[in-house]
């Protein structure tokens, strides 16, 4: 799986906002949190129907609505963590154990 690094940073897709998740309504995809494509698209401040297009053509069997405020949170290589979801707000959290790592 590439991943987006810069400065021995990963770069993580989530979505905070209230709604749909973006991988926790997609935990087939674990790709989705690192695509290199969609990152460079958040950066470059794609719209959200943008995203989604690419999404659902990478992987047509995801629900896609965490596009609507997809965010990219920068982790230190081998950083460990998981996504927490309430209501469809994700957030990260950086533990030890059964990760996903950076």
């Amino acid at each position: 799986m590439n991943k987006f690094i810069v400065d021995g940073k990963v770069a993580v897709l989530y979505s905070p906002g209230w709604g749909a998740g973006w991988w926790t309504w997609n935990t087939d995809n674990t790709e989705c949190l690192f695509d290199t494509e969609i990152v460079q698209m958040v950066i470059d401040g794609a719209s959200h129907k943008e995203i989604e297009k690419i999404a659902k053509e990478k992987w047509p069997k995801g629900y896609w609505g965490g596009a609507d405020d997809l965010t990219v949170e920068w982790l230190p290589i081998g950083q460990r963590f998981m996504i927490e979801e309430y209501d469809g707000n994700e957030s990260l959290r950086y533990a030890e154990g059964d990760w996903i790592t950076a």
